[in-house]
């Protein structure tokens, strides 16, 4: 369904299983044909595709390769599944050049939760130094706030919001939520050029949310380190504590995209099965793919208030990982790095080699992640399971793009139908892992039998040459929403 309850049409779900080519090392080709102007690959194999019967998340990818300037290929990673309008672990570029105004950029590209990442924090202490785990995890429950509402935030000035939505990090760090030293370790240090115009809605939702984890899959969660693949420059080691922290831009970047898909869809009329904006030319198989041309006025808007959106979620993750800090100094004394923060929801402006030739293009990234060279990659799994650090290979033909998590297995509906959280919290509990979330369902929608087998998931993205494993992580404490 589209914002306005208006049915999607997703034509890309006839028949490209008969353009299907496994090509193997983790990757197959769903070759061009209809309405495709490019091919689309697929990071999986044989028993990973058997084992994924949705089959709408790679209609969806069929869908994308006909967007207006797209080059190159369209991605799935491997944790694809279902999303709006684009598949979540979908990569897709367009030329900035093309046309009259450029290439199209969509905020279905980009998903609700706008700059939607990752962050690693090393301790220089061991897993089994922590003196009770079960008081530091409940500690963590109660000084992290979690749920849909925002509440228990930083509370902001408008000066001082205005600030963090116009320089992410850097403002964080003149509100005391930041070290000098993390700024570099983050995506774009944190900071993406904006002249800040969101609405007042977005505004206000984002007033009291900063410091926040939100619902769903978000989470914080104390981690060792299971095992290192290699030396690394990141100074790993096993039985290291870690923690992962997984959030965005909360309200203020759902305000966003929601300001922005209800301009652009309302602009898209049907035709035959299709549909079209006259004033551009643009034609969509799908109205959640609503875009505009990247130089067009709304195109300009949808692309700076992402940008300030995105600095929102950089400062929430800093202001996450301030009160990490101080939370776990009151159970020990210990110093904490900053390994990385990585975006998986986000539009970028950058310049890639496209048949030989250099392009520059914005990049969609929906649920999957930056991946240059050396560059670390966090992919959280499930909290039963396991995490993974990875480094972006050399020859990347994704647009430097690698997966962002274990990807979904059941939908949120499917699990709680079929799931009890209740259960899932007690099986935790008797491995050791201390759980706590807002409502039983939460438990049922994020357990380990929900999600991909996140092993498989890097294997086939190492496989594909996109990214190299370089340390495992399991669960001790998990604090979801």
């Amino acid at each position: 369904m589209s914002l306005d309850g208006s049915l999607s049409t997703n034509m890309g779900e006839a028949g490209w299983r008969e353009h299907l080519t496994m090509l193997g090392d983790g990757l197959a080709k769903i070759s061009k044909h209809g309405s495709m102007n490019v091919d689309a690959m697929v990071v999986t194999d044989e028993n990973h595709l058997a084992s994924n019967s949705d089959e709408r998340s790679l209609s969806q990818l069929v869908n994308i390769a006909s967007m207006p300037g797209v080059v190159g290929n369209a991605w799935a990673m491997a944790d694809w599944h279902y999303g709006y309008g684009f598949p979540i672990g979908g990569v897709l570029a367009t030329d900035v050049e093309w046309g009259e105004q450029g290439g199209s950029i969509s905020p279905g590209g980009v998903g609700f939760d706008i700059n939607c990442g990752v962050r690693l924090i090393a301790f220089d202490c061991m897993a089994d130094d922590i003196p009770n785990l079960r008081k530091l995890a409940g500690r963590l429950n109660g000084r992290i706030p979690s749920g849909g509402s925002g509440k228990g935030g930083v509370k902001l000035t408008e000066s001082e919001l205005d600030d963090v939505v116009l320089r992410g990090a850097d403002a964080a760090l003149d509100l005391g939520l930041a070290n000098d030293n993390d700024l570099e370790n983050i995506e774009s240090n944190g900071t993406l050029f904006t002249e800040g115009n969101i609405s007042e809605r977005a505004k206000k939702r984002g007033m009291r949310a900063l410091g926040t984890l939100g619902s769903g899959n978000h989470f914080l969660e104390l981690q060792v380190v299971d095992r290192v693949e290699e030396s690394n420059q990141h100074n790993l080691h096993e039985g290291q504590l870690v923690c992962m922290i997984h959030s965005g831009s909360r309200g203020l970047g759902h305000q966003v995209c929601t300001d922005h898909v209800r301009d652009l869809e309302s602009r898209y009329k049907a035709r035959n099965g299709l549909w079209y904006d006259d004033e551009w030319g643009f034609e969509i198989q799908d109205r959640q793919l609503a875009a505009a041309p990247i130089h067009s006025r709304q195109g300009e808007s949808y692309l700076d208030a992402m940008n300030a959106a995105a600095n929102y979620a950089f400062a929430n993750r800093s202001a996450l990982t301030s009160r990490l800090r101080k939370a776990v100094s009151t159970e020990i004394d210990v110093e904490s790095r900053l390994v990385y923060d990585v975006s998986h929801n986000i539009a970028k402006i950058e310049t890639h080699t496209i048949h030989g030739s250099s392009c520059k293009c914005c990049v969609h990234r929906k649920g999957a992640t930056r991946a240059k060279s050396n560059q670390p990659v966090m992919v959280p799994g499930d909290m039963g399971t396991a995490s993974w650090l990875l480094e972006g290979m050399a020859g990347n033909s994704a647009f430097e793009s690698s997966c962002h998590g274990a990807g979904r297995l059941l939908s949120r509906s499917q699990a709680k139908r079929e799931i009890d959280g209740e259960m899932v919290k007690s099986e935790l509990n008797k491995r050791g892992i201390e759980v706590h979330a807002n409502t039983p369902n939460i438990l049922s929608e994020e357990a380990p039998g929900a999600y991909k087998d996140v092993d498989e998931v890097i294997r086939l993205t190492n496989s594909a040459g996109l990214a190299k494993p370089i340390a495992r992580f399991t669960p001790l404490a998990v604090i979801k929403g």
